[in-house]
């Protein structure tokens, strides 16, 4: 009797395990954030404790990229795991979208949140959109069930006097969230204009937490996408003057203590060994704005530029229950979250399209061999440079708004080992030229697929 009661115990077990429900996932997404601003990559004076505890726990990944060095077409190809010119998603005259912006994310394409429904998630997009602010190219008719948020960039309908630029010239105590009509939607309706920045933060990471205890019962997908540290930068009172590294340092701690409320809720509510927790940014450091921009630690550049400050973000991986701990240094892309949520959820990918994502479960769960060898730097819809294995090619080098030299076309590509010189600063392109040859050959291949979508950032109202 005793053996069939354990043998009946053995077989709920194994049914229990066989009918886990698929891993939730949490993508927390900052805005211009540098590859050094966090202190488990290495800033000296900014607080970030809940994320270095995290990376700890769970996988710190150093070579991890963005496909943009700019916010609309680094999102999209987040969203969507695919290279915006695909979409039409990138442009050469506009590198973003603007509140007068015509065009959005093309209905055709397919949005993680839309994959993740298939396989019955509960989905929520929370804080910065700009994928479209029209009501067809909300989060809501793309897959998210649920939307809170600022739709473009929190600097935008700024009203002011005086120019741009020159508003940015002030000391921080005269910049005004007033300043900036941005609306504040939930789901479709307007319910804030402007919004209250000094509290955003804080209220991105309250609406997160909400959805999860409402939504614990199935699985779900969260995608938080702070509006900061982007410019203008705005804390609540609990965070003003606390960092040693001044205001910017501020607003890095309050979404530190916002991450580390999210953590805890997971744990609190019995979800952390079956939830994947992500977090990185959208590109790298503003550097014109001085103090208020972050750092690209040993990296060259920032914002808007091709080079490595431009484009290689922090990335953490956090889960208890499934994310195999350690130190990464094989590449990723966040354009390979679209097809390792895919398949962890049982998800088929697209086979009417060309998807850019790989495949990270097996390194995210076993830390085996990561399976992505390459990464294209576009800017706009130019091809500036290609990474191989160690090797990036830069065929155009550009600075970012004007910053570190004007366009130039190399002949011979300038050609660095990232491995040896992360921060690009010796050619060795002579000493190569097989590798030139190599990477030569991969950019003709993916040439010979590439189909543009249309522009949908040109047109404006």
């Amino acid at each position: 009797m005793l053996l069939f009661l354990c043998l009946c115990q053995l077989h709920f077990a194994v049914a229990q395990d066989n009918e886990k429900q698929p891993p939730n996932f949490v993508i927390i997404f900052a805005d211009d954030l540098g590859y050094g601003d966090l202190g488990v990559y290495g800033n000296p004076t900014i607080a970030t404790p809940n994320l270095d505890q995290m990376a700890y726990e769970g996988q710190k990944w150093t070579n991890f990229y963005v496909a943009a060095s700019v916010c609309t077409p680094s999102r999209a190809a987040l969203l969507t795991g695919r290279l915006t010119v695909r979409s039409g998603m990138s442009s050469n005259k506009y590198r973003v979208l603007f509140p007068d912006s015509k065009n959005g994310l093309p209905a055709a394409e397919i949005t993680i949140a839309e994959q993740l429904k298939q396989a019955g998630y509960s989905t929520a997009c929370i804080g910065k959109w700009h994928l479209g602010h029209k009501e067809q190219y909300l989060p809501t008719n793309n897959g998210f069930d649920y939307y809170f948020g600022i739709p473009y960039s929190n600097d935008m309908d700024m009203i002011s006097e005086m120019p741009y630029w020159k508003y940015w010239q002030q000391e921080d105590e005269a910049i005004k969230t007033e300043h900036f009509n941005v609306p504040l939607i939930r789901n479709t309706e307007i319910i804030e204009r402007p919004a209250n920045q000094n509290t955003i933060t804080k209220r991105y990471a309250e609406e997160a937490i909400t959805f999860i205890k409402e939504n614990k019962a199935a699985p779900f997908f969260v995608y938080l996408a702070h509006n900061l540290p982007h410019i203008p930068l705005f804390t609540s009172k609990e965070f003003k003057g606390k960092s040693k590294r001044g205001l910017y340092g501020d607003v890095l701690e309050e979404i530190d203590h916002g991450v580390g409320k999210i953590i805890s809720t997971l744990k609190e509510e019995g979800l952390a060994d079956n939830t994947i927790v992500i977090f990185t940014s959208d590109n790298g450091p503003w550097l014109p704005f001085k103090n208020n921009g972050g750092s690209a630690g040993l990296l060259r550049a920032g914002k808007g530029s091709t080079w490595e400050g431009g484009m290689r973000e922090p990335a953490i991986f956090w889960g208890p229950g499934l994310i195999a701990p350690g130190l990464i240094t094989d590449i990723g892309s966040t354009m390979d979250l679209f097809t390792t949520f895919s398949k962890m959820a049982g998800v088929d990918i697209p086979r009417d399209r060309i998807i850019d994502g790989q495949d990270l479960s097996a390194t995210l769960l076993n830390k085996a061999p990561g399976p992505r060898k390459s990464i294209f730097y576009y800017r706009g819809t130019e091809l500036y440079a290609v990474r191989l294995g160690d090797y990036k090619a830069h065929f155009i080098t550009q600075g970012a708004y004007g910053q570190f030299g004007e366009k130039e076309v190399h002949e011979i590509p300038l050609l660095y080992n990232l491995s040896h010189d992360a921060g690009e600063q010796f050619n060795i392109a002579k000493k190569h030229p097989e590798i030139i040859k190599e990477i030569n050959e991969l950019v003709a291949l993916h040439k010979s697929n590439l189909v543009m979508g249309k522009d949908q950032l040109a047109e404006r109202e």
